[in-house]
């Protein structure tokens, strides 16, 4: 389905970016996932990220080809267990390492960890740590802060927002339930200094691929339990750089001479978070900048420039919007009302709405691009009749008879439209209404309205992100409360799909 605005992301604006054409430090693309989801296959439009990259337009920002300057916005937070958004994420996956990392084809590689194998049938995932891994401060680096680290994610006090992410794993669904507080009980350990056990409640082959993300980052003992904050000086990390300085309009990042990988070439990378007024495009024009983000628009005209054209980058995002229905409370608990809503839209004329025609109407929930996807058009048809008809087999004579419908989102671009299609081809009432962001977030946690609109970006470039993850049985963000035991088990059977897996990749 479609791409829609994450926290950090301007509103109006697409993730496209202003790259220099002197080497950057692309390290992984790995994404955290910024919404919730919810319980009915809908819209899907796929929108694509750009990047510039100056050619002689522009000279490296400060001319100083061992410095990288990105306008990045400022991170909600830098510590893996605390973030929920995909600005912080590209903060934390330079300060801290994962186990694993994805490269640009989408293929799972070993990062701190050297080799894993699925096992038992996929219910156990064993990682086998490089040899001799330190932490920035010289420190050892083992399997027993792999745990540690995994364990903050479900502190009782303030679990991550991404936690859910490996609920699968046993003793998960109980911690982010509130069952327990103990985090001992997660079903991760440590046997020596380089072999991390996880077990799972159900097939996991592709957990190596769900910890490659911002989250499951290794941090210091000195973390402890409250948030780690970038101080300048005495920064312990695990990644490819450190916190050299943070200023009123950027944080500094040093390069990590004790990288496992080696200390990156680039030395220094200033992560800007403040242009002081000026457009992206002026900055990177006037040479202030090396990589930034641009408007859909402005990527439009830049195209078509003799000397700005050169430099745009552009690259599919793996990410969907859909609209979703509340499936515990009528009258969405009823599967023919909510086919009705669904075949009552054209989706494929909703997503040519898309003044900048960045959108296009999604076959499948999962979007293209991702390994695994499956074949096949699953898009519901446009009929309307067949919608009224539906109603009717449900109860429902009218539209009317429904009442009121409850629809709440965070200000979709395609909103209007949809609303308009649904009274017209069944006769409701849409009562609609928008909120910010994290007010927004919080009402679907506690009390989801009867219809709503949500973006997923991928975790990890796996099927079951998108599939498991927003509409498995118990889910945490499953928000609809959609259930269906065929599903689960054909989620589960996937999961096991892999008996033994073993990657031992340099």
């Amino acid at each position: 389905m479609a791409h829609e605005l994450t926290p950090n992301e301007p509103e109006g604006e697409d993730p496209f970016a202003i790259e220099p054409a002197s080497p950057s430090r692309a390290r992984r693309l790995a994404v955290a996932a910024i919404a919730v989801v919810v319980a009915v296959a809908m819209v899907a439009q796929l929108w694509p990220d750009a990047r510039i990259e100056p050619a002689p337009v522009a000279a490296a920002a400060d001319d100083d080809p061992e410095t990288v300057t990105i306008l990045a916005g400022a991170p909600a937070s830098i510590d893996p267990a605390k973030h929920g958004d995909l600005g912080s994420a590209s903060y934390v996956t330079q300060l801290f390492e994962t186990l694993t990392a994805v490269d640009p084809s989408l293929s799972v590689r070993p990062a701190l960890a050297e080799s894993w194998s699925v096992e038992e049938g996929g219910t156990r995932v064993v990682f086998t740590l490089r040899d001799g891994l330190t932490f920035s401060d010289g420190s050892s680096l083992t399997a027993t802060d792999v745990v540690r680290s995994w364990r903050r994610l479900f502190d009782p006090r303030e679990p991550s927002p991404l936690a859910s992410l490996i609920a699968d794993v046993k003793g998960a669904r109980s911690l982010l339930n509130g069952e327990t507080d103990d985090v001992s009980t997660l079903g991760v350990r440590a046997d020596g200094d380089r072999r991390v056990i996880v077990d799972l409640e159900r097939g996991g082959s592709d957990l190596p691929a769900i910890v490659s993300g911002a989250p499951f980052a290794i941090v210091p003992r000195s973390a402890g339990d409250g948030e780690i904050l970038p101080t300048a000086g005495s920064f312990v990390g695990s990644g490819g750089y450190l916190v050299k300085e943070v200023t009123a309009d950027a944080y500094v990042l040093e390069a990590n001479p004790s990288y496992w990988a080696g200390e990156p070439a680039i030395k220094t990378v200033r992560m800007l978070t403040d242009l002081g007024g000026n457009s992206p495009v002026d900055s990177f024009v006037a040479g202030d900048l090396d990589v930034a983000p641009i408007s859909f628009t402005d990527a439009g005209w830049i195209a078509y420039d003799r000397q700005l054209g050169p430099s745009l980058r552009s690259d599919p995002s793996l990410s969907v919007t859909y609209y979703g229905f509340d499936t515990r409370q009528k009258p969405f608990d009823d599967p023919r009302v909510r086919r009705a809503f669904a075949q009552a839209v054209d989706w494929r004329r909703l997503a040519t709405l898309d003044e900048l025609g960045s959108s296009v109407a999604a076959t499948s929930l999962v979007p293209t691009g991702i390994p695994g996807r499956p074949d096949g058009d699953f898009l519901p048809p446009y009929d309307p009749a067949a919608a009224r008809a539906l109603l009717a087999e449900a109860g429902y004579a009218t539209g009317a008879a429904l009442g009121p419908i409850s629809f709440i989102a965070s200000g979709g671009g395609y909103d209007g439209a949809l609303i308009a299609m649904l009274e017209e081809n069944l006769g409701v009432t849409i009562d609609y209404a928008t909120m910010d962001f994290d007010t927004y977030q919080d009402r679907l946690s506690t009390d989801p309205p009867e219809l709503w609109s949500l973006s997923w970006v991928a975790d990890y470039p796996g099927s079951n992100d998108f599939l498991g993850v927003l509409l498995g049985t118990g889910s945490t963000s499953n928000e609809g409360g959609w259930s269906n035991p065929d599903f689960d088990a054909a989620i589960a059977d996937a999961g096991a799909s892999s008996r033994t897996i073993s990657s031992a990749l340099a």
